[in-house]
């Protein structure tokens, strides 16, 4: 019993720490930067400014309050982000957007740097403590106006320049669907796929059916053991109409010593009052008064 309780305990802590861990902010991955934003995403003031896009790996939800970016390796702790803003707190598989404009008086996700388009940028995100480093990334010169560069899988290792930039959204989208697509090739009439829906369908009412018609049968089978239980006949034979006709037969048949004459006996007898109860008129009234 000790073993038991030892082993459910030590379940639920690597549980416990597994949860904790996914909503570290460990979890965090700088995902997508844009350095020269000229035709591209807007803030919440209307202006077009560098941005970069971070991303949260993981099952839970990461508040990256208190957290510092930086764009200068020397400085990890360049830009505070500021605590108290419930949208720093990033919903599992969701990204926020950072404005690398030099204005942090404009709000939580204005950071106090700039981008040079001339040359390489760096961008860092570290913990809380200032020492932890989360995500880096050396973004190369820009190859022109409205490229990011940016992972091509969220959250994955491969960078390239993204010529479809996607702020706030997953870099790799399907503009197509591949199930669709061999349809149009393989089936452009739609005969295989009209087909194929009335199979389905047809099976589906086959099954429904052999379902129900079974249901049925257990539940006609059922009733009968259960009438046969309440009538004390289950697991025997039970006795035909012309057995019992036979075996009355017999018995009257047999001598007479078997029977019982006496109680055959009916007698009739008319029994007769003379007298009439004291609270009965009858027989006072059918006799004439005497004077």
């Amino acid at each position: 019993m000790i073993r038991k309780k030892t082993g459910v305990f030590l379940l639920l802590a690597c549980l416990l720490s597994i949860g904790a861990q996914a909503q570290r902010v460990t979890s965090m991955r700088i995902n997508e930067v844009l350095v020269v934003n000229e035709d591209n995403f807007v803030d919440d003031y209307g202006k077009r400014n560098a941005w970069i896009e971070l991303y949260n790996t993981s099952a839970g939800s990461v508040d990256i309050r208190g957290c510092f970016l930086t764009d200068d390796k020397n400085n990890p702790k360049k830009y505070p982000i500021p605590k108290g803003d419930v949208l720093t707190k990033i919903k599992p598989r969701q990204h926020v957007i950072f404005w690398i404009d030099g204005q942090p008086s404009r709000g939580t996700f204005h950071v106090n740097f700039v981008f040079d388009p001339d040359r390489e940028n760096y961008i860092a995100l570290y913990d809380a403590d200032g020492k932890t480093l989360v995500d880096e990334i050396t973004i190369p010169r820009t190859k022109g106006k409205d490229i990011s560069y940016g992972r091509i899988v969220d959250g994955e290792e491969r960078w390239s320049f993204l010529e479809k930039v996607t702020p706030s959204t997953n870099n790799l989208t399907l503009d197509t669907n591949e199930k669709i697509d061999n349809f149009k090739l393989n089936d452009s009439l739609g005969v295989g796929m009209t087909l194929t829906a009335m199979a389905v369908v047809f099976c589906g009412l086959i099954l429904l059916y052999l379902i129900f018609k079974s249901i049925g049968n257990l539940s006609v089978t059922l009733s009968k053991r259960r009438a046969q239980k309440t009538e004390g006949t289950v697991g025997e034979d039970v006795v035909s109409g012309e057995v019992l006709a036979a075996i009355g037969t017999a018995l009257f048949e047999l001598d007479e010593d078997v029977h019982d004459i006496e109680n055959t006996v009916l007698t009739i007898q008319k029994v007769k009052r003379h007298y009439s109860p004291w609270n009965s008129k009858i027989y006072g009234l059918r006799e004439i008064p005497g004077k």
